[in-house]
């Protein structure tokens, strides 16, 4: 489902520009940015990217977004503080209410033409053959592995022979856990057993026994770790390791997006980094923006979960290719993607370079 509005209908607080497409009904109007929360360094990086004629009619996006997951804050960052506007993009969310396989859905069906989700989630569509390209990558960090603090587990070594919850089999928390299972010696398929459950459950089983471990992403396994009251304990994350220094979150854009208009996904994408930037630098700020989203949650807990990512994080070109390099070879090391997959050659394949 499509809706659009305007940024006045919304009480949306953005820069002068294009306008503005929306989806929800964000309550109260985000104040417009303080000058002294740019950072110096997004000016730069507009420009050097060959954008979209800035007198020209605005150049109209739809973007595949569901507002759930705090890691993506770049992205109402993007609307809301005028990055969208200031590169002449008129940028529609296309609502979706479930999972990746929404968004992946809207992307193949041409209801939207980009969107953001975890590295994970987009690279066994892509090597069936998916048509998008991934441009650039958002920020490193939000999968969590917890036990109870009275298990007595303390590493994921530990896990071999037990049972371990998920919101989603196919998720990207068991993809990246099972590749941290299997630099331990452990095959994710025989040594352990997945269950699934719905994301609200998964501390409950985890309390009752019924599972040894939860993996999940922020904002659920954050506060599920905070509501637990210290009973439950976190022992791994997408940031141990090697992978403290890999990207989590990427953008992917529309194949057909990228043939025809190089200039609109160019200007996406350096839309994006300059918001990302923005979040790594004023975590607070981009969490006041997102937390209509997650009314629920405050914005200080919004605001602790942004820092504990790396939202400076957010590679492209060259550098977003070696980093899925390395990611390929370990879910094919896992046996989550083919053992034939080349991973360089997978690599180029899929990633874009839009940026100078």
């Amino acid at each position: 489902m499509l809706l659009a509005g305007s940024g006045a209908a919304l009480g949306l607080g953005v820069a002068s520009g294009g306008t503005i497409g929306a989806v929800l009904a964000l309550g109260p109007a985000t104040p417009a940015i303080p000058v002294d929360l740019l950072d110096g360094t997004i000016c730069v990086t507009s420009a050097r990217v060959e954008t979209v004629d800035p007198e020209g009619p605005p150049r109209k996006i739809r973007f595949a977004y569901n507002g759930t997951g705090i890691c993506t804050a770049a992205v109402p960052v993007a609307l809301h503080r005028g990055y969208f506007s200031r590169h002449n993009l008129d940028v529609e969310f296309v609502q979706f209410a479930g999972g990746t396989d929404q968004m992946l859905q809207a992307l193949a069906t041409d209801k939207a033409e980009a969107g953001v989700s975890m590295a994970l989630n987009w690279l066994k569509p892509l090597e069936g053959g998916f048509d998008v390209k991934l441009t650039t990558g958002i920020h490193g960090g939000c999968t969590r592995l917890l036990v109870h603090r009275d298990a007595g587990i303390t590493d994921i070594a530990q896990l071999k022979g037990k049972t371990i919850g998920v919101s989603s089999l196919s998720g990207t928390p068991r993809h990246y856990f099972a590749v941290m299972l299997a630099d331990r010696g452990i095959n994710q398929e025989t040594d352990v057993e997945w269950r699934e459950f719905p994301a609200d459950l998964l501390p409950v089983a985890l309390q009752r026994g019924e599972i040894a471990a939860l993996a999940d992403s922020d904002p659920a396994v954050w506060l599920a770790r905070l509501r637990s009251n210290g009973e439950l304990v976190e022992i791994a994350s997408n940031l141990s390791g090697d992978y403290a220094n890999l990207s989590c979150c990427v953008l992917g854009v529309r194949g057909t997006l990228l043939r025809a208009d190089p200039a609109a996904s160019a200007a996406l994408t350096a839309s994006l980094l300059e918001a990302a930037t923005h979040v790594a630098a004023n975590p607070t700020d981009a969490a006041e923006i997102f937390a209509p989203y997650t009314p629920k949650v405050p914005v200080t807990e919004l605001a602790a979960m942004l820092r504990s990512h790396t939202h400076d994080h957010h590679p492209a070109g060259e550098a977003l290719r070696k980093e899925i390099v390395r990611i390929v070879a370990d879910l094919k090391r896992a046996s989550v993607l083919k053992g034939s997959t080349d991973p360089e050659r997978f690599a180029t394949r899929v990633v874009a370079n839009v940026l100078p």
